[in-house]
């Protein structure tokens, strides 16, 4: 699993160090040393993955995430933010804004290498193969949300919405089965299976987040969200539908 990794921080030899252990897994890293030259890159190329610092000058971190994700070139590329900020508001804050996961600092050279692998995994990144065209069949359906799983396309009420990676997943799961609840373990075990990296809060952001797309999509009508919170049990996308239709 080799990836092209856009790394953004500031601190020469922290910037260095990651670099390192990241070309020892195989990966193309391009290192940007603040938050406007790491927009500049990535406007000019598509990587796998971006490894953000929050704390950098210029532009920080989580403006850049507040930037990429308003972007429909980058809206879906996983991001993985690195923080010195510990508080659970300041890491919440990094979710709301599109981060796909995050690390405090200090942290080992070995996890983050352990993260990017999953957080590539998750995005569906394999190893070079051969492409075959895409089946029609790969359209799940349920009340207003559609997911285009083969194009990673989600419509709602005939807009088009932009997800993260860990919103798409988590949405697909919910289309696949409409009017089914699932609570945060059950969604934990089969989005990310046994990755210690994904937590039940991460799960409740990524509602929140689907939430409000869900209602900018509906409009002025403001219909009631299709995904439904069964309190003190989980989360179910309802549909009038008993099973997912495709094709």
């Amino acid at each position: 699993m080799r990836a092209d990794i856009v790394l953004a921080e500031d601190d020469a030899d922290q910037a260095e160090l990651i670099r390192r252990y990241l070309e020892h897994e195989g990966h193309t890293v391009t290192v940007a040393g603040d938050g406007r030259l790491a927009l500049d890159v990535l406007r000019h190329r598509l990587p796998d993955l971006l490894v953000l610092d929050v704390m950098m000058p210029w532009i920080d971190g989580l403006d850049v995430c507040r930037i990429i994700r308003a972007d429909p070139r980058l809206a879906h590329l996983p991001v993985l933010l690195l923080t010195a900020r510990s508080s659970e508001d300041d890491l919440l804050t990094g979710l709301d804004l599109g981060a796909d996961d995050y690390m405090t600092k200090p942290f080992s050279p070995r996890e983050l290498v352990a993260r990017v692998r999953s957080l590539l995994r998750r995005g569906g990144l394999t190893a070079p193969a051969v492409t075959e065209p895409a089946e029609r069949d790969s359209v799940v359906r349920a009340g207003p949300v559609s997911l285009d799983v083969a194009r990673h396309e989600v419509y709602a009420y005939g807009q088009h919405i932009t997800c993260t990676p860990g919103e798409f997943k988590l949405l697909e799961m919910l289309a696949e089965h409409p009017g089914h609840v699932l609570s945060r373990s059950q969604i934990l075990e089969r989005l990310h299976g046994s990755d210690p990296f994904i937590t039940p809060r991460t799960v409740d952001v990524h509602v929140m987040n689907l939430r409000r797309k869900l209602r900018v999509a509906g409009g002025d009508d403001r219909p009631p969200s299709p995904l439904v919170t069964v309190y003190g049990v989980g989360y179910k996308l309802v549909d009038e539908h008993p099973k997912p239709r495709r094709g």
